[in-house]
């Protein structure tokens, strides 16, 4: 017991070094690439800064794997130099044993970041988006699906319009039963529109059938609303930012996907690709262990063995073959070109099985 938990404290301190290390690198390449896009007359340092440490947290998420590969690799190297890997072996101790400590500390590892980062993340990213979009040119949009059904909000310096629509079709193009709710600078209410439909066009939304109340302070909307069979109303919004916007899961906290699924398909989007998403999430910690998997599979030999540099490489090859050969069976999974069960447990009982049957051959065949 005392060496299992002698390992993976070890590993745990070599992932924590990792990450420690990727997010320094990843704060100081955002921070350049944010003061690069936006120059220092529309940003400032500080708001640089907030921008950054908003980008970070989704771009560590994604490399997850290769952090754990990284750490994997470091555990076993500085126990193979040690010659400790030598001695548990000589104990008695084969390498499945020695393994179990890691691979438990890397399913707590990926359980934590699903259930605790990934809120992190989708927050942070939401947050990021609308930060940037404000400081790119004055303009903003915002989405969200509810139990309610659709809502955008899109914006100027001048003000802001806020839609709610009962359905769309799958792209976002067409509203139905939709709101238009005007606001001006101050967030006072200017003028609501119904209308029976709403067709996104080339910078305007084309209403139809639509009824408009003005709300100046001191008038009866009702009596002064209008009937009109055609309205135009000016927009920044485009059919690729809507399908952008709700087609990236990772905006949405992990445990919170179930039920925006449902809310997608209730306004007539396709919630497949989060549903692809929604799963990968939940089998995310059984991946990151195959990582740990992959790099013992070619670093628990001893030193003395040579050849060090070139296990290394295999084993981060091999890593992102397998990452890759996970993300093309999510593509898959999300085209609806695979089953969707098939696209999230495949790959993975790969990851599992090739680093595994490696070890059993090369330690203890």
């Amino acid at each position: 017991m005392i060496l299992h938990l002698y390992f993976a404290r070890r590993f745990l301190k070599a992932f924590g070094a990792t990450f420690g290390v990727f997010f320094a690198l990843t704060f100081l390449l955002n921070l350049v690439e944010e003061i690069g896009r936006f120059g220092p007359d529309v940003l400032s340092f500080a708001g640089a800064i907030e921008l950054t440490l908003l980008s970070v947290p989704r771009s560590l998420y994604q490399i997850t794997p290769l952090i754990m590969i990284l750490a994997t690799l470091i555990l076993y190297l500085g126990l193979a130099r040690s010659s400790e890997m030598v001695v548990t072996r000589a104990s008695g101790r084969s390498a499945m044993r020695a393994l179990i400590s890691p691979f438990t500390a890397s399913l707590l590892v990926g359980a934590l970041l699903v259930g605790v980062f990934n809120p992190i993340v989708a927050s942070t990213s939401k947050r990021y988006e609308v930060l940037k979009s404000t400081y790119k040119a004055g303009e903003f949009s915002v989405f969200s699906i509810s139990d309610e059904g659709l809502w955008l909000r899109q914006g100027d310096q001048t003000g802001q319009t806020v839609i709610r629509a009962t359905t769309a079709s799958a792209d976002g193009s067409i509203l139905r039963n939709v709101t238009f709710i005007s606001l001006d600078d101050v967030g006072n209410p200017t003028q609501r529109i119904e209308a029976r439909q709403a067709t996104l066009e080339q910078n305007r939304w084309v209403l139809t059938k639509a009824k408009v109340w003005p709300l100046a302070r001191g008038q009866n909307p009702e009596d002064n609303a209008q009937l009109m069979d055609r309205i135009t109303v000016q927009t920044d919004l485009t059919r690729q930012g809507i399908a952008d916007t709700f087609g990236d899961p990772l905006v949405v906290p992990v445990w919170q996907l179930p039920a925006y699924i449902a809310d997608l398909e209730r306004a007539g989007f396709s919630g497949r690709r989060h549903a692809v998403w929604f799963y990968m999430e939940l089998s995310r910690p059984l991946f990151l262990a195959a990582m740990v998997l992959v790099g013992a599979a070619f670093t628990m030999r001893h030193t003395r063995f040579g050849r060090t540099g070139l296990m290394v490489l295999m084993a981060v090859l091999m890593a992102f073959g397998l990452y890759f050969m996970r993300n093309f069976a999510q593509i898959l999974g999300e085209n609806g070109q695979l089953p969707l069960q098939l696209a999230i447990w495949a790959p993975l009982v790969a990851a599992m099985l090739l680093p595994l049957g490696l070890i059993l051959h090369l330690e203890d065949g």
